[in-house]
C-alpha cells in the first residue's frame, strides 16, 4: 500500500528531500546516521521502543524542560512513533512502513532484528529495491559478532586509548567524545548514499553495514601507519603528533594555544614570530626527523618561550606569519565562535512543546540543495497518529492498535505554539 505522503515531503528541503527512511536506531550511533539523512532532507521516521523509548530519554540531567538534552541534539529533523514489536499489531505497522521505505536502519543486538522477522534476507525477498544498513559493535562476521557494541570498549580495543594521554607511561585514557559511536554513524550514512547511487543505477538494494570496531580503527590511520611499518606501538603524546613536530598546544601567560610548525616553512615562520630564529641552526632541530628525535627538548625550548606572552600576543603574532595556529577552547567558547556562527553550526529549532531549542547546524553546506533544521526532536509518540494516518489506518485501526499495546500516542502535546 501506498502512502499518503505529499504533507510530509512537502515539508522537507535538501538533496535527500523525498527518501523515507525507517529508524530503528537508539542512543549514538545510529541516531548519528539518521540524523544526517535527515538534516539533508530525508523523511525519517524513528521507530521508540514501548515502554521507555530511546535510552536519551534517560540520560540525565542535563535536562530542557522536561525532555533530555542528549535526546534533543541527536533526534531533530525526525518523526517520532512508539511500536511495541513484540505485538501482532506493531509488526504490521513496521510492514507497512517498509514496504514504501527507502532504506532502513538499525543497530538492534545481534540477532534481534531475525527474530523479530526482520532481518536482511527476510526483507531482500520481499523488497529486493530497499537498502537495508545495521550498526553493531563488532560487524556481521568474525570471532566477536555477537558482541554487543560500546563506545568505551571500540576505543580500548582499536588501540585509540594505548596512544591517547599525556605521557608514555601514562594510564590508558579515552578519548572525550563518542568516537566510534560517531564515526560509525558517519560511516553508515556515506554508504547508505553509496547504496543508493547503486540503486538509481541499478535498481538494486543491498546490505550495508558497519561497526563502531572498525569506526574506531579508521581514526587509527597515522597511528596504524607507524605500527605497520616500523612494527612498534605508539604510545601517548599529549598533543603532540605522532610523525610532526611542533603541532601541539603550548601554554601561554594567560591560557593555552596550539601551532602547526611541523614542515619547514612553517616552522621557520614560527621561530620569526616567537623571536627565536637562532634555533633554526640548531642540529637538534633542523629537520623533522631530528625535530621528532629531540621532541621533549624541543618541547622545554618553546614552553618556556611561549610562557612569556599572553595568548593573543601570540596568535596575532603567528597568524601575521602566516603559522597554523589557535585558541584552546571550550565547548561554550567554541559554540560561541564567530566563525563558528557565521558557519551555522549552532541554530535554533523550534520544539513542539519546549519552543525554540538550540542545537548543532548541518556540517555538509550544498549550493543548490541546502538542507536545514526544520523541527526539534519529536516528544515520545509524538507522530504515531500522524504517520499511521499517512501510511493507511483510520482511527478505529489506531485505537485498536493502542488498546492492543502495540503503539503510544503522544500525550499533552501542545499542537500549536502560541506566539
Amino acid at each position: 500500500m501506498q502512502s499518503d505522503r505529499s504533507q510530509s515531503n512537502s515539508r522537507r528541503s535538501g538533496p535527500l528531500a523525498g527518501l523515507r527512511v525507517v529508524d530503528l536506531t537508539h542512543v549514538m550511533a545510529g541516531p548519528t546516521c539518521t540524523l544526517m539523512l535527515a538534516d539533508m532532507g530525508a523523511d525519517v521516521i524513528k521507530i521508540e521502543k514501548s515502554p521507555n523509548g530511546d535510552d536519551t530519554r534517560h540520560s540525565v540531567p542535563p535536562k530542557i524542560g522536561e525532555e533530555a538534552a542528549s535526546f534533543l541534539m541527536m533526534n531533530r529533523n525526525k518523526r517520532g512513533i512508539v511500536l511495541d514489536l513484540k505485538t501482532e499489531g506493531g509488526k504490521q505497522v513496521l510492514r507497512r512502513l517498509i514496504a514504501d521505505a527507502d532504506v532502513l536502519v538499525e543497530n538492534f543486538a545481534p540477532g534481534a532484528m531475525e527474530r523479530l522477522g526482520f532481518g536482511y534476507e527476510a526483507l531482500h525477498a520481499q523488497f529486493p529495491a530497499l537498502i537495508y544498513c545495521s550498526l553493531s559493535g563488532f560487524g556481521r562476521t568474525g570471532p566477536y559478532k555477537h558482541r554487543r557494541g560500546f563506545d568505551l570498549v571500540a576505543q580500548a580495543m582499536s588501540g585509540i586509548m594505548s596512544f591517547t594521554g599525556e605521557r608514555p607511561d601514562g594510564p590508558p585514557v579515552k578519548c572525550g567524545p563518542p568516537l566510534s559511536d560517531i564515526t560509525a554513524g558517519l560511516l553508515a550514512s556515506m554508504g547508505i548514499l553509496a547504496a543508493y547511487a547503486h540503486r538509481l543505477k541499478t535498481g538494486e538494494g543491498q546490505w550495508v553495514e558497519t561497526s563502531l570496531y572498525e569506526a574506531a580503527l579508521v581514526q587509527t590511520y597515522w597511528q596504524s601507519t607507524i605500527a605497520l611499518a616500523a612494527g612498534t606501538a605508539p604510545r601517548a603524546m599529549g598533543s603532540a603528533h605522532p610523525l610532526n613536530a611542533p603541532y601541539q598546544a603550548f601554554e601561554a601567560s594567560d591560557g593555552w594555544l596550539v601551532v602547526g610548525g611541523a614542515n619547514k616553512k612553517h616552522w621557520l615562520l614560527m621561530l620569526e614570530a616567537l623571536g627565536a630564529s637562532e634555533l633554526a641552526a640548531d642540529p637538534r632541530f633542523v629537520t623533522g626527523a631530528e625535530r621528532m628525535a629531540n621532541l621533549k627538548v624541543l618541547e622545554a625550548v618553546l614552553s618556556e618561550r611561549f610562557r612569556t606572552k599572553s595568548r593573543a600576543h601570540w596568535l596575532a603574532a603567528l597568524d601575521e606569519k602566516g603559522v597554523p595556529c589557535g585558541p584552546v577552547h571550550d565547548m561554550l567558547e567554541a559554540l560561541s565562535d564567530p566563525q563558528t556562527l557565521a558557519r551555522d553550526m549552532v541554530v535554533e529549532v523550534e520544539h513542539s512543546t519546549l519552543g525554540p531549542v538550540k542545537t548543532i547546524g548541518l556540517p555538509v553546506k550544498f549550493s543548490e540543495t541546502p538542507g536545514k533544521v526544520l523541527s526539534g526532536a519529536p516528544v515520545y509518540g509524538e507522530h504515531t497518529s500522524e504517520v499511521l494516518a499517512e501510511y493507511g489506518f483510520d482511527q478505529k485501526q489506531i485505537e485498536a492498535l493502542e488498546k492492543e499495546g502495540a503503539i503510544v500516542l503522544a500525550s499533552g502535546r501542545r499542537e500549536e505554539r502560541v506566539a
